[in-house]
């Protein structure tokens, strides 16, 4: 009984260790998305550069709130490191309308049925929204944050992105 328990305590604590790792990036990169004008776009372009990969959708609160901080963010490191937004939408024209009404200068994408398994496969197994992933040059996942980015938060991260 006593080895069960053991073996069951085990297996507990190794799933919640399972559970807090951070997802491979292949999926990303592996990935075919349209852009705003609806044109096929393989994301493996933006491999070896450091990433803010944000999943988004219009009718999302939390998502439109945090759009201003990845602009900043993206500003103060121009060229160093880039943000891409990933919407989960169905269709560009309406994206793209939102991308210019948030004034959204960074590239934008539009995952239509690709969206959630995407997003499973990077960690987000629920599907929440917003969902952002910080990759670095070398392509591994550093850090995932489900819920609104904040200045902090990229504060926290951004010598890590930038690290050679």
């Amino acid at each position: 009984m006593r080895k069960l328990f053991a073996t069951l305590v085990f297996c507990l604590f190794s799933g919640l260790a399972v559970a807090d790792e951070l997802p491979s990036s292949a999926p990303l990169f592996a990935a075919t998305l349209n852009d705003l004008d609806d044109k096929p776009v393989a994301l493996e372009r933006y491999k070896g550069k450091p990433l803010v990969v944000n999943f988004w959708a219009r009718w999302c609160g939390p998502c439109r709130a945090e759009i201003p901080e990845l602009i900043k963010f993206r500003a103060a490191h121009k060229g160093k490191i880039e943000v891409l937004g990933i919407g989960i939408e169905d269709k560009a024209e309406p994206a793209k309308e939102f991308a210019k009404a948030y004034d959204m200068d960074y590239p934008v994408f539009v995952a239509k049925e690709k969206g959630i398994p995407l997003m499973q496969a990077l960690g987000n197994t629920k599907a929440g929204l917003p969902y952002t992933l910080f990759i670095d040059r070398n392509g591994q996942v550093i850090q995932k944050k489900m819920g609104i980015v904040k200045k902090a938060d990229f504060d926290a991260i951004q010598d890590a992105l930038l690290k050679k």
